[in-house]
């Protein structure tokens, strides 16, 4: 029989209790301390770095479990996904088709370079560094960390670390990669921020007030046609359920090739991606669920809509929010030891290198609002969309320019763009020559992305 005093009972959601505990207490932290609220540091960052901070003391050590925070991050970050993929796309204000791929093309390009630049830390130092066995291919976790946040950064460290342990070496990949996700987050609102108060003291940027706070009512968040948000099941039950039940399919999706017979390539390789590829799986077939409901909507097949952009918004917020300090409280400080060097010296030219690569970038292609398109691109490319999206909200609070259109619909073009640069994840940790080959591939795609990116144009009035 079950015994709810065993403490096993408890385990997991005292692991929720102390990440909620923490969100609650770096919020009122951020909004009372001037120096944080300036600084645009997220709340769930701060909450995490709290959890750090305590975590040396021996009885906060013991509550916190560095693997329940792992797998609460994994998860995390598949379920938010899910969530922003079921959501009917609605565009609020004008931007192209081609601005969109242009932009997907950028997010697409900075992982590379930013693969490129952790390269070019890791590589000499395994070769140089003697007396340490760091892994070659630890650099590749920067665009992980940096481009894709926390979730992707566990993903791949974890399954790096496996590679290097087969390889003799020792690598603490889940706590490297967490590391640069932190970091990350730290270089993009405090850098952003900075940056944007050089441009306003030129002259070149004024900071608008963020838009008044209005008093919403439920129905600012409805659709003709939708279901009550309270009738035999509640509005919330119905979205979680969908997106619990996407997740379910993305589940078996990963089990089911798992079974597959696919050879020691499928074993090295393709199924250990599989599994590192929830968020893509579920952003696939989150889309494909959302095209099935509209097409039963439009042949009346189902009468009422049961999808809620509003509702998927915050699950898909909350899902980030608790990734981002579960991810920042799994890391362990004792494994970074011996890894402070080519930690900080990744993080440091990787920051230089984005930040003067986004720069390019968007003078090129968004002339009319070019620091617009920096602040929202930067800050996703460091952290997550939504801190593209604080930074943007300072000097666009209504999102009046296409900046921040062209941060959400470039997603799709991205993944498309990136795929084929991802596979090289599973390939390059397996030897120091795939690593090598990896190098050369990614220079031929940044330079092809790049002659793309500052093709000349032809003018509207050119024949």
């Amino acid at each position: 029989m079950t015994s709810f005093a065993d403490l096993s009972t408890w385990a997991w959601l005292i692991q929720f209790f102390i990440i909620v505990v923490a969100l609650l207490v770096a919020n009122v932290v951020r909004c009372n301390v001037p120096l944080f609220r300036r600084s645009l540091l997220p709340s769930a960052l701060l909450a995490g770095l709290i959890i750090l901070c305590l975590k040396p003391l021996d009885i906060f050590n013991t509550l916190v479990d560095k693997h329940a925070m792992e797998i609460i991050t994994y998860h995390a970050l598949g379920l938010g996904f899910v969530a922003m993929a079921l959501k009917n796309k609605k565009i609020k204000s004008a931007t192209t088709t081609m601005k969109v791929v242009e932009t997907g093309a950028v997010t697409a390009s900075t992982y590379i370079l930013q693969g490129l630049v952790g390269l070019a830390v890791t590589v000499p130092l395994f070769l140089l560094w003697k007396g340490h066995d760091f892994f070659y291919a630890a650099g590749l976790l920067l665009p992980m960390g940096d481009g894709q946040g926390p979730g992707q950064a566990l993903n791949f460290g974890v399954t790096f670390a496996s590679w290097a342990e087969g390889q003799g070496l020792v690598f603490h990949g889940s706590d490297f990669g967490l590391s640069i996700a932190a970091i990350g987050f730290i270089v993009g609102s405090l850098v952003g921020v900075v940056y944007m108060n050089i441009l306003r003291r030129k002259g070149k940027l004024k900071i608008t007030a963020n838009a008044e706070n209005q008093a919403n009512t439920l129905a600012d968040y409805e659709s003709t046609g939708e279901i009550p948000h309270s009738e035999s099941i509640d509005k919330m039950t119905v979205q979680l359920s969908l997106v619990l039940l996407v997740y379910g399919l993305v589940f078996l999706l990963m089990y089911g090739v798992q079974q597959l017979d696919l050879g020691q390539f499928g074993v090295k390789t393709l199924k250990p991606l599989v599994w590192g590829f929830n968020f893509l799986w579920g952003t696939l077939i989150g889309v494909l669920v959302r095209w099935i409901i509209g097409r039963l909507r439009k042949t009346n097949i189902m009468q009422r809509e049961y999808i809620n952009n509003h509702y998927l918004d915050r699950i898909a917020g909350t899902c980030f929010d608790v990734m981002i300090v579960a991810g920042t409280a799994a890391i362990d400080m004792g494994n970074l030891r011996g890894m402070w060097l080519p930690l900080i010296l990744v993080c440091i030219l990787g920051a230089v290198a984005t930040f003067w690569y986004v720069l390019r970038c968007c003078k090129k292609l968004y002339p009319d609002y070019q620091y617009e398109g920096f602040f929202a691109m930067f800050g996703m490319l460091t952290g997550t969309a939504s801190n593209g999206m604080i930074l943007l909200r300072e000097i666009d609070p209504r999102f009046e320019t296409p900046a921040a259109n062209n941060l959400v619909l470039q997603t799709i073009p991205a993944l498309a763009f990136g795929f084929p640069v991802l596979l090289l994840m599973g390939f390059a940790p397996q030897s120091l020559t795939n690593t090598l080959i990896t190098i050369g591939v990614m220079v031929v795609a940044l330079t092809l992305f790049a002659i793309f990116i500052f093709r000349k144009k032809k003018s509207k009035n050119s024949k």
